[in-house]
Protein backbone atom coordinates (compact mmCIF):
# COMPACT_ATOMS: atom_id res chain seq x y z
CA UNK A 1 0.00 0.00 0.00
CA UNK A 2 2.78 2.46 0.92
CA UNK A 3 4.60 2.12 -2.42
CA UNK A 4 1.30 2.85 -4.18
CA UNK A 5 0.71 5.98 -2.07
CA UNK A 6 4.25 7.13 -2.76
CA UNK A 7 3.65 6.73 -6.51
CA UNK A 8 0.44 8.81 -6.29
CA UNK A 9 2.30 11.50 -4.34
CA UNK A 10 4.99 11.67 -7.02
CA UNK A 11 2.35 12.08 -9.76
CA UNK A 12 0.62 14.89 -7.85
CA UNK A 13 3.94 16.68 -7.27
CA UNK A 14 4.87 16.44 -10.96
CA UNK A 15 1.45 17.78 -11.97
CA UNK A 16 1.78 20.69 -9.57
CA UNK A 17 5.20 21.59 -10.97
CA UNK A 18 3.90 21.41 -14.54
CA UNK A 19 0.95 23.69 -13.80
CA UNK A 20 3.23 26.07 -11.94
CA UNK A 21 5.52 26.28 -14.97
CA UNK A 22 2.56 26.97 -17.28
CA UNK A 23 1.33 29.75 -15.01
CA UNK A 24 4.75 31.45 -15.03
CA UNK A 25 4.63 31.58 -18.85
CA UNK A 26 0.97 32.50 -19.07
CA UNK A 27 -0.69 35.07 -21.32
CA UNK A 28 0.28 38.71 -21.27
CA UNK A 29 -1.33 40.95 -18.69
CA UNK A 30 -1.56 44.70 -18.47
CA UNK A 31 0.88 45.90 -15.85
CA UNK A 32 -1.46 48.50 -14.40
CA UNK A 33 -4.79 46.88 -15.34
CA UNK A 34 -5.79 49.84 -17.51
CA UNK A 35 -8.95 48.79 -19.34
CA UNK A 36 -8.93 48.41 -23.11
CA UNK A 37 -10.94 51.30 -24.63
CA UNK A 38 -14.51 50.08 -25.09
CA UNK A 39 -14.43 51.28 -28.69
CA UNK A 40 -11.49 52.64 -30.54
CA UNK A 41 -12.45 53.48 -34.09
CA UNK A 42 -9.47 54.69 -36.07
CA UNK A 43 -9.31 58.46 -36.23
CA UNK A 44 -7.77 60.13 -39.26
CA UNK A 45 -4.68 62.26 -38.71
CA UNK A 46 -2.21 64.45 -40.62
CA UNK A 47 -0.12 62.40 -43.04
CA UNK A 48 -2.85 59.86 -43.75
CA UNK A 49 -3.82 59.14 -47.35
CA UNK A 50 -7.52 58.97 -48.19
CA UNK A 51 -9.23 57.30 -51.11
CA UNK A 52 -12.49 59.23 -51.56
CA UNK A 53 -15.02 57.32 -53.65
CA UNK A 54 -18.17 59.11 -54.82
CA UNK A 55 -20.55 56.52 -56.26
CA UNK A 56 -21.31 57.06 -59.95
CA UNK A 57 -19.13 60.19 -59.96
CA UNK A 58 -15.57 59.09 -60.83
CA UNK A 59 -14.60 62.61 -61.86
CA UNK A 60 -14.97 63.70 -58.24
CA UNK A 61 -13.49 60.56 -56.70
CA UNK A 62 -9.80 60.88 -55.88
CA UNK A 63 -6.91 59.96 -53.61
CA UNK A 64 -5.77 62.83 -51.38
CA UNK A 65 -3.25 63.33 -48.55
CA UNK A 66 -4.26 64.91 -45.28
CA UNK A 67 -2.15 68.03 -44.88
CA UNK A 68 -0.19 68.88 -41.71
CA UNK A 69 -3.04 71.19 -40.70
CA UNK A 70 -5.41 68.19 -40.71
CA UNK A 71 -7.34 69.32 -43.78
CA UNK A 72 -7.60 68.34 -47.46
CA UNK A 73 -9.28 69.69 -50.57
CA UNK A 74 -11.50 68.19 -53.26
CA UNK A 75 -12.30 69.56 -56.73
CA UNK A 76 -15.67 70.94 -55.55
CA UNK A 77 -15.08 71.59 -51.85
CA UNK A 78 -11.95 73.18 -50.36
CA UNK A 79 -10.39 72.74 -46.93
CA UNK A 80 -12.38 69.95 -45.34
CA UNK A 81 -11.25 69.10 -41.80
CA UNK A 82 -10.35 65.41 -41.57
CA UNK A 83 -8.18 65.13 -38.47
CA UNK A 84 -9.85 63.45 -35.52
CA UNK A 85 -12.74 61.99 -37.53
CA UNK A 86 -13.49 58.40 -38.46
CA UNK A 87 -13.74 57.42 -42.12
CA UNK A 88 -17.52 57.07 -41.77
CA UNK A 89 -17.91 60.52 -40.21
CA UNK A 90 -15.77 62.12 -42.88
CA UNK A 91 -17.67 60.37 -45.68
CA UNK A 92 -20.95 61.75 -44.35
CA UNK A 93 -19.49 65.25 -44.10
CA UNK A 94 -18.12 65.14 -47.66
CA UNK A 95 -21.51 63.90 -48.87
CA UNK A 96 -23.26 66.90 -47.28
CA UNK A 97 -20.75 69.31 -48.84
CA UNK A 98 -21.12 67.73 -52.29
CA UNK A 99 -24.91 67.82 -51.99
CA UNK A 100 -24.82 71.38 -53.34
CA UNK A 101 -23.44 70.08 -56.65
CA UNK A 102 -24.48 66.40 -56.85
CA UNK A 103 -27.89 64.95 -56.15
CA UNK A 104 -27.86 62.49 -53.22
CA UNK A 105 -24.11 61.76 -53.29
CA UNK A 106 -22.97 58.48 -51.75
CA UNK A 107 -19.42 58.87 -50.43
CA UNK A 108 -17.06 56.22 -49.08
CA UNK A 109 -13.72 57.10 -47.50
CA UNK A 110 -10.97 54.48 -47.33
CA UNK A 111 -7.79 55.21 -45.40
CA UNK A 112 -4.88 53.72 -47.37
CA UNK A 113 -1.91 54.87 -45.27
CA UNK A 114 -2.00 55.44 -41.54
CA UNK A 115 -0.55 57.88 -39.04
CA UNK A 116 -3.56 58.71 -36.89
CA UNK A 117 -4.11 61.72 -34.66
CA UNK A 118 -1.07 62.68 -32.61
CA UNK A 119 -2.80 62.06 -29.29
CA UNK A 120 -3.39 58.39 -30.21
CA UNK A 121 0.11 57.64 -31.50
CA UNK A 122 2.51 55.46 -29.52
CA UNK A 123 5.95 57.08 -29.32
CA UNK A 124 9.16 55.13 -28.82
CA UNK A 125 12.21 57.13 -27.72
CA UNK A 126 15.70 56.32 -26.52
CA UNK A 127 17.68 53.22 -27.43
CA UNK A 128 15.32 51.74 -30.00
CA UNK A 129 16.76 50.62 -33.32
CA UNK A 130 14.29 52.94 -35.10
CA UNK A 131 12.74 55.45 -32.65
CA UNK A 132 9.45 56.64 -34.08
CA UNK A 133 5.76 57.34 -33.56
CA UNK A 134 3.42 54.47 -34.40
CA UNK A 135 -0.33 54.54 -35.07
CA UNK A 136 -2.17 52.77 -32.27
CA UNK A 137 -3.93 49.55 -33.22
CA UNK A 138 -6.55 47.74 -31.20
CA UNK A 139 -5.06 45.12 -28.84
CA UNK A 140 -1.54 46.34 -29.58
CA UNK A 141 1.03 44.94 -27.16
CA UNK A 142 4.49 45.97 -25.98
CA UNK A 143 5.95 43.15 -28.08
CA UNK A 144 4.17 44.49 -31.19
CA UNK A 145 5.73 47.91 -30.58
CA UNK A 146 9.24 46.52 -30.11
CA UNK A 147 8.97 44.50 -33.33
CA UNK A 148 7.75 47.59 -35.22
CA UNK A 149 10.78 49.66 -34.15
CA UNK A 150 13.26 46.88 -34.97
CA UNK A 151 14.14 45.98 -31.39
CA UNK A 152 16.67 47.81 -29.21
CA UNK A 153 20.27 48.89 -29.74
CA UNK A 154 23.24 47.13 -28.16
CA UNK A 155 23.49 49.98 -25.66
CA UNK A 156 19.91 49.66 -24.39
CA UNK A 157 19.10 48.87 -20.77
CA UNK A 158 15.93 46.99 -21.66
CA UNK A 159 14.94 45.99 -18.14
CA UNK A 160 15.07 49.63 -17.04
CA UNK A 161 12.63 50.74 -19.73
CA UNK A 162 9.29 52.28 -18.87
CA UNK A 163 5.95 53.22 -20.39
CA UNK A 164 4.65 56.71 -19.67
CA UNK A 165 0.86 56.72 -19.67
CA UNK A 166 -1.69 59.39 -18.91
CA UNK A 167 -4.59 58.14 -16.81
CA UNK A 168 -7.37 60.60 -15.95
CA UNK A 169 -5.07 63.47 -16.87
CA UNK A 170 -2.25 62.28 -14.59
CA UNK A 171 1.09 60.91 -15.74
CA UNK A 172 1.87 57.35 -14.68
CA UNK A 173 5.19 55.52 -15.09
CA UNK A 174 5.03 51.75 -15.64
CA UNK A 175 8.24 49.72 -15.42
CA UNK A 176 8.71 47.16 -18.22
CA UNK A 177 11.25 44.35 -18.78
CA UNK A 178 12.25 44.43 -22.42
CA UNK A 179 15.33 42.21 -22.01
CA UNK A 180 13.27 39.50 -20.31
CA UNK A 181 10.66 39.75 -23.04
CA UNK A 182 12.95 39.80 -26.08
CA UNK A 183 16.04 37.87 -25.01
CA UNK A 184 14.54 35.33 -22.61
CA UNK A 185 11.14 34.97 -24.28
CA UNK A 186 9.37 35.70 -20.99
CA UNK A 187 5.85 36.44 -22.25
CA UNK A 188 4.78 37.46 -18.76
CA UNK A 189 6.83 40.64 -19.38
CA UNK A 190 4.49 41.59 -22.22
CA UNK A 191 1.72 44.12 -21.63
CA UNK A 192 -1.13 45.82 -23.46
CA UNK A 193 -0.44 49.27 -24.90
CA UNK A 194 -2.89 52.15 -24.87
CA UNK A 195 -3.39 55.16 -27.18
CA UNK A 196 -0.88 57.90 -26.38
CA UNK A 197 1.64 55.67 -24.53
CA UNK A 198 5.32 56.65 -24.62
CA UNK A 199 7.92 53.88 -24.41
CA UNK A 200 11.22 55.14 -22.98
CA UNK A 201 14.28 52.91 -23.44
CA UNK A 202 17.30 54.22 -21.49
CA UNK A 203 20.95 53.67 -22.29
CA UNK A 204 22.94 51.21 -20.22
CA UNK A 205 25.38 52.80 -17.78
CA UNK A 206 27.95 50.01 -18.36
Amino acid sequence: MWPQLARYASILLASALFLSGCASRGPAVTADNSPEPATHDYRIGPGDTLNIIVWRNPEVSQVVPVRPDGKFSTPLVNDIEASGKTATQLGEEIGKALGTYIQDPVVTVVVTSFSGVYSDQIRVIGQAAKPQALPYRKEMSLLDVIIAVGGTTEFAAGNRASVIRYVDGKQKKIAVRLDDLMKDGDISANMAMRPGDILVIPESIF
